[in-house]
């Protein structure tokens, strides 16, 4: 006899099929294999009394404060811990009971049927400006027509071109400068159809400048403000291109003055939620949404989104997370930001094992190999 600890991230479908487990035996115990951490906060006193039986009835389990069986207090914070298959089964038997545990089970449903992307895209980063936070980064039209060819080769999936800096305190730019920066660059990638190699993305929230993009072929509107302009709905809608929804708190001169929040995740995840539906109400069919690490969020709040980006998947959208070279990761190791590449792929490592669909990257080539690398350690 061999016994061997497998680790909890171990592909389960494999060593279940290595082991002749039957095709519908493969589906029930993969669903049996995940464990579910869900914190459920102001829940109705009597509908936490009811969650907790319901949960233990079938081998589940919730985390209640002391007294809440006595209803000492109105509303109570739970810790909800339970399977995948848990999870299905405890929101079919919440959805006829009172107290808001409809509603509660709802969420559970889809909480308990997302999926993980199988392919992260890599994100190239091309700065038309010369103030961007990272100086490698930054490019004249030339230079960047030769880097987004070797971008392209070192396999990005798609290609981010902006012309203004939205780093903290960054000058404020005039449309008409931010045009006449990524004009020639659009020009060229036009001339030279390159959007037949890579899809490009244009990092703007100024209508003039993404009508250019959309015109030039780009397909992708990277949009810092989340949509908050009705003509940039417009020109997607028109255009059907894509739409990356990001969260930001104020603006990019202020957002790092003492940001605050109620609730990280959910404050986060309400602004994303409301910026979907708009987006919808224009016709916008293809959306991407970002929590926007650095935007207006302290170290504790940009670890968190991270962390529990799986929650922000209920809202059924593909996750970009773009931690690149960012002073949070100054803020833990005092490094410079060209020292920074190392604590880059802790972040976006860690991203995907959480859910995130898209990178936004300065270094293509080692966030390339850093997934392959996960890919092999996943498959195993």
């Amino acid at each position: 006899m061999v016994v061997e600890k497998l680790s909890n991230s171990v592909n389960i479908q494999k060593y279940l099929k290595e082991i002749n487990v039957d095709g519908g035996g493969v589906s029930i115990l993969s669903a049996k294999a995940k464990t579910h951490l869900i914190s459920i906060k102001d829940l109705h006193v009597g509908a936490a009394n009811i969650l907790k039986q319901d949960a233990l009835s079938i081998g589940a389990d919730l985390a209640v404060p002391r007294g809440t069986v006595l209803a000492k207090t109105p509303t109570v914070d739970c810790l909800l811990i339970a399977t995948t298959a848990q999870l299905k089964t405890l929101s079919k038997k919440e959805l006829a009971q009172p107290f808001g545990l409809k509603e509660l089970a709802q969420k559970l449903q889809t909480m308990s049927s997302v999926q993980f992307p199988k392919k992260v895209k890599v994100m190239g980063v091309i700065n038309a400006n010369d103030d961007s936070f990272f100086a490698t980064s930054r490019f004249s039209s030339q230079e960047a027509i030769a880097k987004i060819e070797l971008m392209i080769e070192e396999g990005a999936s798609i290609i981010d071109i902006g012309g203004v800096s939205s780093a903290p305190n960054a000058v404020k730019v005039s449309a008409v400068e931010e045009l006449e920066r990524i004009r020639p660059i659009a020009k060229l990638i036009q001339e030279k159809k390159l959007y037949e190699k890579v899809d490009f993305s244009i990092d703007s929230y100024s209508p003039e400048v993404i009508a250019l993009a959309l015109h030039s072929g780009f397909k992708i509107v990277n949009d810092i403000t989340g949509l908050e302009d009705d003509a940039v709905c417009q020109l997607c809608a028109k255009y059907e291109a894509t739409v990356v929804i990001m969260h930001m708190q104020g603006i990019p001169q202020t957002m790092q003055d003492r940001p605050m929040y109620n609730n990280i995740l959910d404050d986060v995840y309400q602004f994303l939620q409301e910026r979907v539906d708009k987006a919808n109400s224009f016709g916008i069919k293809d959306i991407i949404l970002d929590v926007g690490i650095g935007f207006g969020k302290t170290l504790e709040d940009n670890l968190t989104l991270i962390k529990h980006l799986e929650h922000f998947m209920s809202l059924e959208k593909p996750l970009l997370v773009g931690a690149s070279r960012k002073s949070l990761i100054g803020k833990v190791d005092a490094s410079e930001v060209a020292q920074r590449l190392g604590g880059t792929l802790a972040l976006h490592l860690e991203s995907v094992r959480n859910g995130a669909s898209i990178l936004r990257v300065h270094d293509v080539q080692e966030h390339v190999q850093a997934l392959k690398i996960q890919d092999a350690l996943n498959g195993v």
